[in-house]
């Protein structure tokens, strides 16, 4: 595969080109939850405590994700607007840079864990058997931390220039290895003794290694649209301060969505454990759609990208809406054919008729919201291609941490407190129920926002120095 597989957003019909962008980072996110599926099925066979163990570690392993694809976020932003405007060399030297920052970032952040890694488990709860499962899983996770933030990067750098499958094939060849190399490392096979959670952690790392070495040749070799070239790791503090820039509201961006899912879940808790398994299966049906919303999304940052690169703020704005109206119609026959056959959807799951009963009611109540939640991620992307990531950080904060989590504090719970002038105000109380529809006021207001902020235009002139000029000595 060579360059030909770059997707030009800059010229010809929009949708064709969207739908080409599109599906293999669809495919690419399908594929990162076979990782983590593999990785609890086969953790599993071990027993209790090493699921508990790798589940303690999931909201830990989304902060690295979050800090990784923060950064790679204003790689995306600036590469496309460059390879928009023809400045290739600039793209690459933005990628130099990305790769410089990233594996500073994740050694930091690798090197602070492991030597924190005991307080860090006592912090979140791990005790006895867990804690040494979890232990055994983090060490070799945080090891593998370079390898995660330079795959980002290497990703971000061929989004930027319109190719998104390459990245794809490689997280395909991945994915394969880790599966395979799951049971042998964490059950054992012959003479290889199993490891259990630490086996899941190996495979894992190994299945990156490959991942990352690929990634790097291929950014070497140039043939892809963009080129790492070791001169261009040298330092360069004017495009490391634009990185940092563009790239740390969408961290906090993925920050504030993690915090604000373990609220409401904690809020679903409360409710007793019928709404809770009800709750963890409806948002594993809602996942589906963000994996397409989150990818459209992606693809529409590479197209508002290098549209402004070429100047084209107009067909950059087609771009996003057309994106947009697509994602919500897929979304909207989606949650359709959910509304029609709710209780078969769950039973896809589980046979417990309560759970499927309580099920049938969240998915009634928020299923129609999903293309809303959809719109919003399209629009987010949009920003972020533009790099104006402080636009889509705020819409995400306005969506969980106004639209929805004083809502559901406000109709769900039974509370009453007084208040000078206001008086005595009570919640309403209407029990899990209103968690759900704290979820629908949080999609279409968030929704009615992200659609006026972008229509006011005032991403339309990127984030490039249109005065730049190349540094001595450049080819």
């Amino acid at each position: 595969m060579s360059g030909d597989s770059r997707v030009d957003m800059t010229e010809g019909a929009i949708a064709p080109k969207l739908l080409s962008l599109s599906w293999p980072l669809v495919a690419g996110n399908l594929l990162q939850t076979l990782y983590n599926l593999a990785d609890v099925f086969w953790v599993g066979r071990v027993g209790a405590d090493a699921v508990a163990a790798v589940s303690l570690m999931f909201p830990t392993s989304w902060m690295f994700v979050s800090t990784a694809m923060g950064i790679t976020a204003a790689t995306i932003a600036l590469v496309s607007q460059h390879v928009g405007a023809g400045e290739d060399r600039e793209a690459d030297r933005v990628v130099g840079q990305t790769v410089l920052l990233t594996l500073a970032v994740s050694v930091v952040l690798a090197v602070a864990g492991f030597a924190f890694r005991h307080p860090l488990l006592e912090l979140i709860g791990a005790e006895g058997a867990v804690f040494t499962e979890a232990l055994a899983y983090i060490e070799v996770i945080f090891l593998s931390l370079p390898l995660t933030f330079l795959f980002f990067a290497f990703r971000a750098a061929l989004q930027g220039a319109g190719d998104t499958k390459t990245a794809m094939w490689l997280m395909v060849a991945s994915a394969g290895l880790n599966v395979v190399l799951d049971p042998i490392l964490i059950i054992g096979w012959g003479p290889i003794a199993g490891m259990g959670t630490r086996g899941a952690a190996i495979a894992t790392l190994v299945a990156r290694l490959f991942a990352t070495a690929a990634g790097v040749y291929i950014l070497l070799r140039g043939d892809w649209g963009v080129r790492l070239r070791p001169t261009d790791l040298r330092p360069d503090p004017e495009r490391l301060r634009k990185l940092v820039d563009i790239g740390y509201p969408a961290t906090l961006d993925g920050w504030a969505r993690s915090f604000s899912a373990v609220v409401m879940a904690a809020f679903v808790a409360r409710f007793g454990p019928t709404p809770t398994a009800a709750y963890g299966i409806g948002v594993r049906l809602m996942s589906v759609s963000w994996t397409v919303s989150g990818a459209v999304g992606q693809a529409t940052a590479t197209g508002v990208g290098q549209n402004l690169g070429a100047r084209t703020p107009d067909r950059a704005a087609s771009v996003a809406w057309t994106a947009m109206a697509g994602t919500m119609g897929l979304l909207f026959a989606a949650a359709g054919l959910v509304m029609a056959f709710p209780a078969e959807a769950m039973r896809l799951f589980i046979d417990e008729q309560p759970v499927i009963d309580a099920g049938v009611t969240f998915l009634r109540i928020v299923a129609p919201s999903w293309a809303f939640f959809g719109g919003v991620m399209v629009i987010q992307g949009a920003f972020r291609g533009a790099g104006v990531t402080k636009a889509a950080m705020a819409l995400s904060f306005l969506s969980r941490w106004i639209f929805r989590v004083p809502v559901a504090l406000a109709v769900a719970f039974t509370w009453t407190v007084s208040l000078p002038v206001v008086g005595t105000v009570s919640g309403l109380a209407w029990g899990v129920e209103g968690l759900w529809w704290a979820y629908v006021v949080g999609a279409v207001t968030s929704f009615a926002v992200a659609v006026a902020w972008f229509r006011l235009g005032t991403w339309r002139e990127g984030v490039l120095d249109r005065g730049a000029t190349p540094a001595p000595g450049d080819d």
